[in-house]
């Protein structure tokens, strides 16, 4: 998950801080072994297994995560017919997984349901237990991997095997268990079903993570969202270079200072507020229970997205800020060769994460219009990606979803949000499948350490998303 969905945090209802050390004061009440129910002891011995197969990039196997998954589906009755493994010779290591089990139905459109099986790198030296050993601990799961994304990987896993002891469903349902997302230039296994399985994977829509739920300070479910569209993500790198020379004689201009300047100015670029439908959404319904300002400006920048006292209050918040715009900002720079030598080279990274319906070539023509140097160059950093427009809030895919949480977990509102990240989701709306991101997983305020130490999410989060989107998905498959 390269990337956090819009959650209350974002409306300021709470600090980080503050809900960190409210939820280890206030840690869930465990789940205790004896009280699971047949099918959920399966599920945990299939999702242990999941996390504790090593994925990073450097030591570890999607390949054969992928494989002992396919195990599973094996022994629950699916065929070598409707399991395809894939992946290159290059990368034996990132290889991943395409199950299918056919509808009854052979008009209704297949749907995808779509899971990245690689983990972030993790130091054991520095964690409090080991990584890669599913530990559980006052009413935690603790381990990478163990929300992001092996949870949900797990879940779907669990529900195809669920599906295949149940009654046939409608339309054929498609799960894709891929490596990559995690590492920019790793093999990205949703890209390459993308561009060269595309049949495999053909669906009227897809379900991916980016949606969820978050938990308040004291623990209690208090936001559903899913995730309608997310920004693009592009780095660009800007260039100064000169003829440098002795440092006992400057002169001007000067390389670093050049870099500095441009920015500078940057940095103080705003790019204009734009809207698209997720966001007016999120902005109308957030609006209509957010109290005080903050709630009246929600509905001030629907009414006009020219308004730049409501644009003020809300980019008070970060999160907010990057929701109503395109943005880029310096995350890298390097210059210079030697403490006595005026630098011959400057150079920065301009990392943009781009509102849908904007391309990667405009954005680049306002940085250079902005910079307004000739001195100073900018090039795109591969991979140039695609720039995903948004999906439609579709009713057949929102209302189920909001019907559902109305029953498992009343008082609970749910939003449509739009990522401010990237996610796989971009590479299966770029082949035209549209892919959400689905409530039922409920996280911790602090993201539950998701990318950093002593990842955990609560045991109850996970069987309780579990149930939910079991459902969910039987739902959408017997849809006509």
């Amino acid at each position: 998950m390269r990337h956090l969905i819009m959650t209350a945090l974002a409306l300021g209802t709470v600090s980080v801080a503050h809900a960190a050390a409210a939820a280890a004061a206030a840690a869930p009440v465990p789940v205790p072994a004896a009280t699971l129910r047949p099918d959920q002891v399966q599920f945990r011995a299939l999702y242990q297994e999941l996390v504790e197969t090593n994925t990073t990039l450097s030591a570890g196997s999607c390949t054969l995560a992928a494989e002992r998954m396919a195990a599973r589906l094996r022994t629950a009755g699916y065929t070598d017919a409707e399991l395809t493994p894939f992946g290159t010779p290059e990368k034996p290591r990132e290889g991943g997984l395409v199950v299918v089990l056919e509808g009854a139905d052979a008009a209704a459109k297949p749907m995808l349901l779509l899971a990245h099986i690689d983990v972030v790198e993790a130091n054991a030296s520095d964690w409090t237990r080991d990584p890669f050993k599913l530990v559980e601990e006052r009413g935690y799961f603790y381990a990478r991997g163990a929300s992001d994304d092996k949870a949900m990987a797990a879940i779907f896993t669990d529900t195809m095997i669920r599906l295949r002891s149940e009654k046939r469903p409608q339309r054929t349902v498609k799960l894709a268990l891929t490596c990559g997302e995690e590492t920019t230039y790793a093999f990205n296994g949703a890209q390459y079903l993308a561009d060269n399985k595309r049949a495999l994977i053909d669906a009227e829509f897809a379900l991916n993570e980016g949606g969820g739920g978050v938990l308040d300070a004291a623990g209690k479910r208090a936001e559903l969202s899913m995730q309608v569209g997310e920004k693009a993500t592009q780095n660009y790198t800007l260039t100064v270079t000169n003829p440098g020379g002795h440092s006992s004689r400057p002169v001007k201009p000067n390389a670093i200072v050049q870099l500095a300047q441009a920015i500078v100015k940057l940095d103080t670029r705003e790019f204009p507020v734009d809207l698209n439908a997720t966001t007016r959404a999120y902005f109308t319904q957030m609006g209509a229970f957010t109290p005080g300002p903050r709630g009246a400006a929600m509905k001030a920048i629907v009414a006009n997205p020219g308004d730049k006292a409501a644009d003020a209050l809300l980019s008070t918040d970060s999160a907010l800020h990057s929701t109503l715009r395109t943005t880029c900002v310096a995350t890298l720079a390097g210059a210079g060769h030697a403490n006595n030598a005026l630098p011959q080279k400057a150079t920065a990274n301009i990392n943009c994460r781009i509102a849908p319906g904007e391309s990667v070539q405009a954005v680049q023509a306002t940085i250079v219009a902005t910079i307004a140097d000739p001195a100073v160059t900018l090039t795109l950093v591969p991979p140039i990606r695609p720039t995903p427009g948004s999906p439609p809030l579709d009713p057949r895919i929102i209302e189920p979803a909001r019907k559902l949480a109305a029953e498992m977990f009343p008082g609970v509102p749910m939003v449509p949000v739009m990522s401010t990240g990237a996610s796989d989701a971009i590479f299966l709306f770029a082949r035209g499948i549209p892919t959400y991101g689905i409530p039922g997983i409920f996280h911790d305020a602090d993201y539950g350490g998701i990318h950093g130490l002593n990842e955990h999410i609560s045991t109850r989060s996970v069987y309780d998303g579990r149930d939910y989107l079991h459902r969910l998905v039987r739902i959408y498959a017997d849809a006509k």
